[in-house]
Protein backbone atom coordinates (compact mmCIF):
# COMPACT_ATOMS: atom_id res chain seq x y z
CA UNK A 1 0.00 0.00 0.00
CA UNK A 2 1.35 3.38 -1.34
CA UNK A 3 2.61 5.60 2.08
CA UNK A 4 0.83 8.09 3.01
CA UNK A 5 1.31 11.52 3.45
CA UNK A 6 -1.25 14.09 4.21
CA UNK A 7 -3.20 11.90 3.18
CA UNK A 8 -2.53 12.16 0.17
CA UNK A 9 -0.13 8.98 -1.76
CA UNK A 10 3.23 9.64 -2.32
CA UNK A 11 3.60 8.81 -5.96
CA UNK A 12 1.22 11.62 -6.56
CA UNK A 13 2.51 14.06 -4.77
CA UNK A 14 5.59 13.15 -7.01
CA UNK A 15 3.82 13.29 -10.16
CA UNK A 16 2.11 16.31 -9.58
CA UNK A 17 5.21 18.30 -8.50
CA UNK A 18 7.34 17.41 -11.41
CA UNK A 19 4.33 18.22 -13.81
CA UNK A 20 4.12 21.88 -12.15
CA UNK A 21 8.04 21.76 -12.17
CA UNK A 22 8.27 21.09 -15.87
CA UNK A 23 5.71 23.75 -16.81
CA UNK A 24 7.50 26.43 -15.01
CA UNK A 25 10.74 25.57 -16.87
CA UNK A 26 9.00 25.55 -20.22
CA UNK A 27 7.46 28.96 -19.12
CA UNK A 28 10.60 30.94 -17.86
CA UNK A 29 13.92 28.91 -18.61
CA UNK A 30 12.96 28.15 -22.40
CA UNK A 31 10.93 31.18 -23.54
CA UNK A 32 13.28 33.85 -21.57
CA UNK A 33 10.90 36.47 -22.29
CA UNK A 34 7.82 35.23 -20.73
CA UNK A 35 5.94 33.73 -24.06
CA UNK A 36 7.18 32.21 -27.33
CA UNK A 37 5.21 35.41 -28.37
CA UNK A 38 7.47 38.02 -27.28
CA UNK A 39 10.47 36.16 -29.15
CA UNK A 40 10.36 37.69 -32.48
CA UNK A 41 9.73 40.85 -30.87
CA UNK A 42 13.21 40.88 -28.85
CA UNK A 43 15.06 39.50 -31.90
CA UNK A 44 13.96 42.18 -33.89
CA UNK A 45 14.78 44.58 -31.33
CA UNK A 46 18.13 43.45 -30.92
CA UNK A 47 18.61 43.33 -34.92
CA UNK A 48 17.37 46.42 -35.11
CA UNK A 49 20.11 47.72 -32.48
CA UNK A 50 22.78 46.22 -33.76
CA UNK A 51 22.04 47.73 -37.65
CA UNK A 52 21.59 50.97 -36.44
CA UNK A 53 24.71 51.02 -34.18
CA UNK A 54 26.74 49.16 -36.60
CA UNK A 55 25.40 52.26 -39.24
CA UNK A 56 26.13 54.79 -36.82
CA UNK A 57 29.12 53.57 -36.17
CA UNK A 58 29.78 53.28 -40.35
CA UNK A 59 29.08 56.67 -40.52
CA UNK A 60 31.28 58.16 -37.90
CA UNK A 61 34.13 56.08 -39.40
CA UNK A 62 34.21 57.06 -42.73
CA UNK A 63 33.70 61.06 -41.63
CA UNK A 64 37.96 62.04 -41.74
CA UNK A 65 37.02 64.51 -39.55
CA UNK A 66 36.24 62.42 -36.58
CA UNK A 67 37.73 62.03 -33.29
CA UNK A 68 38.25 58.56 -33.75
CA UNK A 69 40.76 58.55 -36.34
CA UNK A 70 42.71 61.24 -34.39
CA UNK A 71 42.70 60.24 -30.75
CA UNK A 72 41.91 56.53 -30.94
CA UNK A 73 42.78 54.54 -34.63
CA UNK A 74 45.86 56.34 -35.57
CA UNK A 75 47.45 56.49 -31.86
CA UNK A 76 46.63 52.81 -31.45
CA UNK A 77 48.35 51.82 -34.87
CA UNK A 78 51.69 53.85 -33.73
CA UNK A 79 51.44 51.97 -30.23
CA UNK A 80 51.00 48.42 -31.41
CA UNK A 81 52.84 48.51 -34.47
CA UNK A 82 56.30 49.73 -35.78
CA UNK A 83 56.54 52.66 -38.42
CA UNK A 84 56.78 50.65 -41.52
CA UNK A 85 54.56 48.56 -40.47
CA UNK A 86 51.62 51.01 -39.67
CA UNK A 87 52.46 52.81 -42.57
CA UNK A 88 51.73 49.58 -44.87
CA UNK A 89 48.47 49.03 -43.17
CA UNK A 90 47.04 52.46 -43.39
CA UNK A 91 48.11 52.36 -47.71
CA UNK A 92 46.47 48.91 -47.87
CA UNK A 93 43.24 50.34 -45.50
CA UNK A 94 42.89 53.36 -48.48
CA UNK A 95 43.70 50.52 -51.09
CA UNK A 96 41.25 48.49 -50.54
CA UNK A 97 38.48 51.60 -50.26
CA UNK A 98 37.97 50.91 -46.60
CA UNK A 99 39.60 54.80 -45.68
CA UNK A 100 37.76 57.42 -44.58
CA UNK A 101 36.70 60.65 -46.68
CA UNK A 102 36.62 64.06 -46.35
CA UNK A 103 32.74 64.71 -46.64
CA UNK A 104 33.29 68.77 -47.53
CA UNK A 105 33.27 70.85 -50.37
CA UNK A 106 36.43 73.29 -50.03
CA UNK A 107 35.65 76.52 -49.53
CA UNK A 108 36.43 78.84 -52.39
CA UNK A 109 38.80 81.23 -50.21
CA UNK A 110 41.07 78.53 -50.24
CA UNK A 111 41.50 78.08 -54.68
CA UNK A 112 44.84 78.20 -56.04
CA UNK A 113 46.55 78.70 -59.71
CA UNK A 114 48.98 76.28 -60.88
CA UNK A 115 50.13 76.64 -64.21
CA UNK A 116 47.21 78.87 -64.94
CA UNK A 117 44.72 76.27 -63.87
CA UNK A 118 42.52 75.87 -61.04
CA UNK A 119 42.62 73.91 -58.28
CA UNK A 120 40.14 73.54 -54.97
CA UNK A 121 42.79 73.79 -52.38
CA UNK A 122 46.33 74.50 -52.12
CA UNK A 123 46.96 71.53 -49.74
CA UNK A 124 49.36 68.24 -51.39
CA UNK A 125 50.38 65.00 -49.62
CA UNK A 126 54.00 64.77 -50.75
CA UNK A 127 55.81 61.29 -52.22
CA UNK A 128 57.02 58.78 -49.88
CA UNK A 129 53.66 58.32 -48.54
CA UNK A 130 51.88 56.19 -51.78
CA UNK A 131 55.30 55.09 -53.20
CA UNK A 132 53.84 52.45 -55.35
CA UNK A 133 50.26 54.08 -56.55
CA UNK A 134 48.49 51.54 -54.46
CA UNK A 135 45.88 54.61 -53.34
CA UNK A 136 45.48 57.11 -55.78
CA UNK A 137 42.13 57.48 -54.96
CA UNK A 138 41.68 56.34 -51.37
CA UNK A 139 44.29 59.72 -50.64
CA UNK A 140 42.28 62.29 -52.91
CA UNK A 141 39.14 61.17 -50.93
CA UNK A 142 41.29 62.74 -48.17
CA UNK A 143 40.68 66.18 -49.69
CA UNK A 144 44.21 66.15 -50.94
CA UNK A 145 44.57 68.47 -54.68
CA UNK A 146 47.91 67.13 -55.27
CA UNK A 147 48.56 63.25 -54.76
CA UNK A 148 52.29 62.61 -55.57
CA UNK A 149 53.62 58.38 -55.69
CA UNK A 150 56.89 57.20 -55.67
CA UNK A 151 59.44 56.88 -55.84
CA UNK A 152 59.15 55.16 -58.87
CA UNK A 153 62.86 53.58 -60.02
CA UNK A 154 62.64 51.54 -63.29
CA UNK A 155 64.01 48.32 -61.71
CA UNK A 156 62.31 46.70 -58.69
CA UNK A 157 64.28 47.20 -55.61
CA UNK A 158 63.51 46.04 -52.02
CA UNK A 159 65.27 49.20 -50.77
CA UNK A 160 67.77 49.78 -47.39
CA UNK A 161 67.32 46.65 -44.85
CA UNK A 162 64.84 47.02 -42.11
CA UNK A 163 64.60 48.58 -39.49
CA UNK A 164 64.53 52.14 -41.96
CA UNK A 165 61.88 53.83 -40.97
CA UNK A 166 62.06 55.66 -36.84
CA UNK A 167 59.48 57.69 -35.46
CA UNK A 168 60.82 60.85 -33.13
CA UNK A 169 57.31 61.13 -31.30
CA UNK A 170 58.60 63.82 -28.43
CA UNK A 171 59.46 65.97 -31.74
CA UNK A 172 56.36 64.40 -34.32
CA UNK A 173 59.11 63.73 -36.63
CA UNK A 174 60.59 61.00 -38.47
CA UNK A 175 63.80 60.01 -39.72
CA UNK A 176 63.68 57.45 -42.57
CA UNK A 177 66.58 55.60 -44.19
CA UNK A 178 63.95 53.42 -47.16
CA UNK A 179 66.46 54.17 -49.92
CA UNK A 180 63.58 54.02 -52.72
CA UNK A 181 62.38 50.63 -52.42
CA UNK A 182 59.88 50.36 -55.36
CA UNK A 183 58.07 47.69 -57.71
CA UNK A 184 59.16 49.17 -60.29
CA UNK A 185 57.90 51.37 -63.86
CA UNK A 186 55.82 48.06 -64.83
CA UNK A 187 54.14 47.00 -61.71
CA UNK A 188 53.19 50.90 -61.58
CA UNK A 189 52.24 51.40 -64.53
CA UNK A 190 49.64 48.68 -64.54
CA UNK A 191 47.96 50.33 -61.58
CA UNK A 192 47.70 53.61 -63.69
CA UNK A 193 46.46 52.39 -66.48
CA UNK A 194 43.80 49.83 -64.32
CA UNK A 195 42.62 53.13 -62.74
CA UNK A 196 41.69 54.43 -66.13
CA UNK A 197 37.93 54.61 -66.64
CA UNK A 198 36.32 52.39 -69.23
CA UNK A 199 33.51 54.34 -70.07
CA UNK A 200 32.18 58.18 -70.16
CA UNK A 201 34.05 60.98 -71.39
CA UNK A 202 37.92 61.60 -70.92
CA UNK A 203 39.67 62.75 -68.69
CA UNK A 204 40.90 66.62 -68.24
CA UNK A 205 43.33 65.43 -66.00
CA UNK A 206 45.61 62.18 -64.84
CA UNK A 207 43.72 62.34 -61.18
CA UNK A 208 40.46 61.99 -62.96
CA UNK A 209 39.18 64.97 -60.72
CA UNK A 210 38.41 68.26 -62.76
CA UNK A 211 40.34 69.85 -59.40
CA UNK A 212 43.56 68.04 -58.29
CA UNK A 213 46.80 66.74 -60.10
CA UNK A 214 48.37 63.46 -59.54
CA UNK A 215 52.08 63.92 -60.05
CA UNK A 216 54.45 60.87 -59.94
CA UNK A 217 58.15 61.21 -58.54
CA UNK A 218 60.61 59.54 -60.21
CA UNK A 219 63.63 58.03 -58.85
CA UNK A 220 67.04 55.75 -60.21
CA UNK A 221 68.33 52.53 -58.67
CA UNK A 222 70.58 52.21 -56.75
CA UNK A 223 73.58 50.20 -59.11
CA UNK A 224 72.40 53.01 -61.50
CA UNK A 225 75.47 55.24 -62.25
CA UNK A 226 75.69 58.34 -59.95
CA UNK A 227 75.58 60.96 -62.64
CA UNK A 228 73.25 58.98 -65.10
CA UNK A 229 70.58 60.58 -66.18
CA UNK A 230 69.00 57.35 -68.14
CA UNK A 231 66.51 56.35 -65.08
CA UNK A 232 64.93 59.62 -65.01
CA UNK A 233 64.36 59.78 -68.78
CA UNK A 234 62.99 56.13 -68.62
CA UNK A 235 60.82 57.52 -66.28
CA UNK A 236 59.47 60.37 -68.29
CA UNK A 237 58.91 58.28 -71.34
CA UNK A 238 57.14 55.66 -69.18
CA UNK A 239 54.64 58.06 -67.39
CA UNK A 240 54.47 60.73 -69.12
CA UNK A 241 51.23 59.80 -70.41
CA UNK A 242 49.62 59.38 -67.32
CA UNK A 243 50.78 61.91 -64.91
CA UNK A 244 49.59 65.28 -64.44
CA UNK A 245 53.29 66.44 -63.13
CA UNK A 246 56.33 64.56 -63.14
CA UNK A 247 58.72 65.16 -60.38
CA UNK A 248 62.42 64.78 -60.52
CA UNK A 249 63.93 63.76 -57.34
CA UNK A 250 67.67 64.20 -56.62
CA UNK A 251 67.80 65.03 -53.04
CA UNK A 252 66.67 62.25 -51.47
CA UNK A 253 69.70 61.25 -48.44
CA UNK A 254 69.18 57.69 -48.87
CA UNK A 255 70.24 57.31 -52.54
CA UNK A 256 74.33 57.13 -53.00
CA UNK A 257 75.21 60.18 -55.00
CA UNK A 258 72.12 61.15 -55.77
CA UNK A 259 72.18 64.93 -54.48
CA UNK A 260 75.62 65.22 -56.57
CA UNK A 261 73.01 65.39 -59.49
CA UNK A 262 72.41 69.27 -57.42
CA UNK A 263 75.91 70.09 -58.60
CA UNK A 264 75.52 72.85 -61.68
CA UNK A 265 77.28 70.79 -64.66
CA UNK A 266 75.19 67.69 -63.86
CA UNK A 267 71.67 69.03 -63.08
CA UNK A 268 71.93 70.90 -66.61
CA UNK A 269 72.46 68.15 -68.60
CA UNK A 270 69.38 66.68 -66.16
CA UNK A 271 67.07 68.91 -66.88
CA UNK A 272 67.95 69.27 -70.62
CA UNK A 273 67.26 65.57 -70.80
CA UNK A 274 64.17 65.47 -69.34
CA UNK A 275 62.40 67.94 -70.35
CA UNK A 276 63.81 66.64 -74.31
CA UNK A 277 62.22 63.41 -73.63
CA UNK A 278 59.02 65.01 -72.21
CA UNK A 279 58.72 67.60 -75.26
CA UNK A 280 59.02 64.31 -77.25
CA UNK A 281 56.35 62.67 -75.85
CA UNK A 282 53.06 62.70 -78.39
CA UNK A 283 49.97 64.52 -76.69
CA UNK A 284 49.04 62.09 -73.56
CA UNK A 285 45.85 59.57 -74.70
CA UNK A 286 44.39 60.19 -71.24
CA UNK A 287 44.57 63.91 -71.31
CA UNK A 288 45.87 65.17 -74.47
CA UNK A 289 47.89 67.34 -72.77
CA UNK A 290 51.78 66.62 -71.80
CA UNK A 291 52.70 66.77 -68.15
CA UNK A 292 54.48 69.35 -65.92
CA UNK A 293 58.44 69.18 -64.89
CA UNK A 294 58.74 69.49 -61.57
CA UNK A 295 62.59 69.34 -59.66
CA UNK A 296 62.51 68.39 -56.37
CA UNK A 297 65.61 69.63 -54.25
CA UNK A 298 67.22 69.34 -50.72
CA UNK A 299 67.00 72.01 -47.46
CA UNK A 300 70.73 71.56 -47.29
CA UNK A 301 71.99 73.93 -50.08
CA UNK A 302 74.57 76.81 -49.54
CA UNK A 303 72.92 80.28 -50.32
CA UNK A 304 75.45 80.10 -53.48
CA UNK A 305 74.22 76.69 -54.69
CA UNK A 306 70.55 77.17 -54.56
CA UNK A 307 71.87 80.73 -56.84
CA UNK A 308 73.22 78.49 -59.28
CA UNK A 309 70.53 76.11 -59.40
CA UNK A 310 68.37 79.08 -59.95
CA UNK A 311 70.49 80.20 -63.08
CA UNK A 312 70.22 76.50 -64.51
CA UNK A 313 66.21 76.47 -63.98
CA UNK A 314 66.29 79.98 -65.83
CA UNK A 315 67.90 78.61 -68.95
CA UNK A 316 65.79 75.77 -68.88
CA UNK A 317 62.39 74.21 -69.88
CA UNK A 318 61.42 73.04 -66.42
CA UNK A 319 57.95 74.05 -64.85
CA UNK A 320 58.26 74.19 -60.99
CA UNK A 321 60.20 72.83 -57.82
CA UNK A 322 59.60 71.60 -54.93
CA UNK A 323 61.29 72.96 -51.60
CA UNK A 324 62.11 70.81 -50.04
CA UNK A 325 63.34 67.24 -49.58
CA UNK A 326 63.82 65.73 -45.66
CA UNK A 327 67.15 67.07 -44.52
CA UNK A 328 70.76 65.50 -42.51
CA UNK A 329 70.47 67.88 -40.50
CA UNK A 330 70.28 67.43 -36.81
CA UNK A 331 68.58 70.70 -34.63
CA UNK A 332 69.81 70.98 -31.21
CA UNK A 333 66.10 71.26 -30.25
CA UNK A 334 65.30 67.65 -31.25
CA UNK A 335 64.15 65.04 -27.90
CA UNK A 336 63.95 61.93 -28.88
CA UNK A 337 67.05 59.17 -28.27
CA UNK A 338 66.36 57.89 -32.15
CA UNK A 339 68.00 61.51 -33.33
CA UNK A 340 70.99 60.18 -33.89
CA UNK A 341 69.48 57.04 -36.05
CA UNK A 342 71.39 57.73 -39.85
CA UNK A 343 68.84 59.32 -42.59
CA UNK A 344 66.65 62.36 -43.75
CA UNK A 345 64.75 63.75 -41.07
CA UNK A 346 60.98 65.12 -41.41
CA UNK A 347 58.36 67.09 -39.49
CA UNK A 348 58.23 70.34 -37.80
CA UNK A 349 61.82 70.35 -36.96
CA UNK A 350 62.76 70.37 -40.41
CA UNK A 351 60.31 73.45 -41.58
CA UNK A 352 63.00 76.69 -40.90
CA UNK A 353 65.62 75.28 -43.16
CA UNK A 354 62.55 74.33 -45.99
CA UNK A 355 61.50 78.10 -45.37
CA UNK A 356 65.07 79.44 -45.60
CA UNK A 357 65.56 77.37 -49.04
CA UNK A 358 62.34 78.43 -50.44
CA UNK A 359 62.58 82.12 -49.39
CA UNK A 360 66.23 82.42 -51.51
CA UNK A 361 64.90 80.21 -54.40
CA UNK A 362 61.88 82.95 -54.68
CA UNK A 363 64.54 85.64 -54.97
CA UNK A 364 66.01 83.78 -58.06
CA UNK A 365 63.31 82.54 -59.67
CA UNK A 366 60.67 84.67 -61.98
CA UNK A 367 56.91 84.59 -61.11
CA UNK A 368 56.71 82.29 -63.93
CA UNK A 369 58.01 79.54 -62.60
CA UNK A 370 56.06 78.54 -59.23
CA UNK A 371 57.19 76.52 -55.97
CA UNK A 372 55.70 73.98 -53.73
CA UNK A 373 56.76 74.50 -50.51
CA UNK A 374 57.17 71.09 -48.17
CA UNK A 375 58.89 70.48 -45.02
CA UNK A 376 57.35 70.93 -41.30
CA UNK A 377 53.24 71.85 -42.33
CA UNK A 378 50.72 70.59 -39.86
CA UNK A 379 48.88 73.54 -39.14
CA UNK A 380 47.04 76.34 -41.46
CA UNK A 381 49.80 78.77 -40.43
CA UNK A 382 52.71 77.03 -41.43
CA UNK A 383 50.87 76.29 -44.70
CA UNK A 384 50.42 79.93 -44.81
CA UNK A 385 53.53 80.71 -44.07
CA UNK A 386 54.89 79.30 -46.91
CA UNK A 387 52.10 80.96 -48.98
CA UNK A 388 53.44 84.40 -47.47
CA UNK A 389 57.52 83.40 -48.55
CA UNK A 390 56.29 82.51 -52.26
CA UNK A 391 54.74 79.11 -52.52
CA UNK A 392 52.23 78.75 -54.82
CA UNK A 393 51.04 75.69 -52.81
CA UNK A 394 52.19 73.22 -50.12
CA UNK A 395 52.37 69.03 -49.39
CA UNK A 396 52.30 67.87 -45.70
CA UNK A 397 53.72 64.27 -44.88
CA UNK A 398 54.96 63.31 -41.66
CA UNK A 399 52.01 65.90 -40.23
CA UNK A 400 49.39 63.46 -41.97
CA UNK A 401 51.44 59.96 -40.32
CA UNK A 402 50.81 62.02 -37.20
CA UNK A 403 47.02 63.65 -37.32
CA UNK A 404 45.70 60.95 -39.39
CA UNK A 405 43.12 61.07 -42.35
CA UNK A 406 41.23 64.34 -41.21
CA UNK A 407 44.59 66.53 -41.02
CA UNK A 408 44.27 67.63 -44.35
CA UNK A 409 40.77 68.68 -43.45
CA UNK A 410 42.19 70.25 -40.49
CA UNK A 411 44.86 72.39 -42.09
CA UNK A 412 42.44 73.88 -44.89
CA UNK A 413 39.92 74.59 -42.01
CA UNK A 414 42.83 76.74 -40.21
CA UNK A 415 43.79 78.40 -43.39
CA UNK A 416 40.27 79.58 -44.10
CA UNK A 417 40.17 80.50 -40.70
CA UNK A 418 42.83 82.82 -40.79
CA UNK A 419 42.26 84.04 -44.06
CA UNK A 420 38.86 85.03 -43.21
CA UNK A 421 40.53 87.33 -40.39
CA UNK A 422 42.89 89.19 -43.03
CA UNK A 423 39.89 89.09 -45.82
CA UNK A 424 42.16 87.32 -48.64
CA UNK A 425 42.25 84.38 -50.63
CA UNK A 426 44.59 81.73 -50.48
CA UNK A 427 45.45 83.20 -54.76
CA UNK A 428 45.95 86.50 -53.16
CA UNK A 429 48.00 85.67 -50.80
CA UNK A 430 50.39 84.15 -52.81
CA UNK A 431 49.97 86.66 -55.95
CA UNK A 432 51.11 89.35 -53.23
CA UNK A 433 54.26 87.26 -52.57
CA UNK A 434 54.97 86.06 -56.14
CA UNK A 435 55.19 89.51 -57.06
CA UNK A 436 57.16 91.01 -54.15
CA UNK A 437 59.66 88.64 -53.76
CA UNK A 438 60.52 86.75 -57.34
CA UNK A 439 63.38 87.44 -59.78
CA UNK A 440 62.70 90.10 -62.19
CA UNK A 441 64.78 90.43 -65.74
CA UNK A 442 67.64 93.03 -65.02
CA UNK A 443 66.43 96.00 -66.97
CA UNK A 444 69.65 97.83 -69.69
CA UNK A 445 70.13 100.33 -67.02
CA UNK A 446 70.23 98.68 -64.03
CA UNK A 447 72.70 95.63 -66.23
CA UNK A 448 75.05 99.20 -66.57
CA UNK A 449 74.97 100.35 -63.35
CA UNK A 450 75.86 96.88 -61.82
CA UNK A 451 78.91 96.86 -64.27
CA UNK A 452 79.83 100.16 -62.86
CA UNK A 453 79.25 99.25 -59.27
CA UNK A 454 81.62 96.23 -59.92
CA UNK A 455 84.10 98.45 -61.67
CA UNK A 456 84.07 100.54 -58.87
CA UNK A 457 84.54 97.87 -56.27
CA UNK A 458 87.36 95.95 -58.19
CA UNK A 459 89.04 99.83 -58.30
CA UNK A 460 88.40 99.95 -54.57
CA UNK A 461 90.41 96.44 -54.52
CA UNK A 462 93.23 97.22 -56.61
CA UNK A 463 93.87 100.37 -55.36
CA UNK A 464 93.64 98.97 -51.28
CA UNK A 465 96.41 96.24 -52.55
CA UNK A 466 98.64 99.30 -54.65
CA UNK A 467 98.43 100.97 -50.91
CA UNK A 468 99.86 97.87 -49.08
CA UNK A 469 102.35 97.28 -51.39
CA UNK A 470 103.72 100.73 -50.75
CA UNK A 471 103.75 100.16 -46.62
CA UNK A 472 105.64 96.84 -47.20
CA UNK A 473 108.21 99.17 -49.37
CA UNK A 474 111.30 98.19 -52.00
CA UNK A 475 111.61 94.29 -52.17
Amino acid sequence: MPVMRHGIPRTLLRTSFRSSNNSYINRHLFTSSGSAESRPVRTAFVATAFIVSAGLFAVYYSDARSALHRYILTPFLRTVLDAETSHKVAVKTLRAGLGPKDPLEDDPRLKCSLWGEEMSNPIGLAAGFDKDGEAIDGLLALGFSWVEIGSVTPKPQPGNPRPRVFRLEEDNAVINRYGFPSQGHFTVLSRLRDRIPDFGPPPTRAALQSDAVLAINLGKNKESPADSVDDFVAGVRAFGPYADVLVVNVSSPNTPGLRGLQNRELLEHLLQNVTKARDDLPPSALTSRKPKVVLKIAPDLEESQLKDIADVIRKSNIDGVIVSNTTVQRPESLMSSNKAEVGGLSGPPIKPFSLKALQTLRGELPASIPIIGCGGITTGKDALDYARSGASMVQVYTGFAYDGPGSCRRIKDQVVEELAKEGKTWQQVVSDAVEKLSWKEPTREASIQKLISEAEELKAMLDKLAESSKDDGPV
